[in-house]
């Protein structure tokens, strides 16, 4: 299981990744950033490729996941506000990109942006 990897999350910039990565590092846990270099070189690009992939070997998933979810920066509204989820009231929601067709693939910075609950895992739009 150790040449295995878990997608612990994904960042739109690489600069977004440095805390955890440095957080999970001193803590024993060996962290593998995918896109770093691409995006560094032009940060531009983020949508396309997906941001930065911050990955964690399989053995380390679950103490990489409780660290994660100590220190992790919740999705906020234009206020300030977190994300409510209108199902389950939680307030733990992340952006989220479905990319499903194959126009957004092609073309990821037309979607429209999305929240998914990591509570109860539903996807909603903002509330404008």
């Amino acid at each position: 299981m150790e040449d295995t990897f878990f997608l612990l999350a994904t960042f739109e910039y690489a600069a977004d990744v440095q805390i955890i990565k440095g957080k999970l590092e001193s803590e024993g846990i060996p962290v593998f950033l995918r896109d770093e270099n691409t995006l560094n070189s032009d940060p531009l690009i983020s949508n396309a490729i997906g941001g930065v992939k911050l990955q964690v070997y399989g053995k380390d998933r679950e103490c990489a996941l409780k660290i994660y979810n100590e220190i992790r920066a919740y999705a906020l509204d234009n206020d300030g506000n977190p994300i409510v989820c209108p199902n389950c009231k939680a307030s733990r929601s992340e952006v989220y990109y479905g990319r499903k067709s194959v126009f957004h693939k092609l073309f990821p910075f037309f979607e429209k942006r999305k929240y998914k609950c990591l509570n109860c895992g539903i996807i909603t739009k903002p509330n404008h």
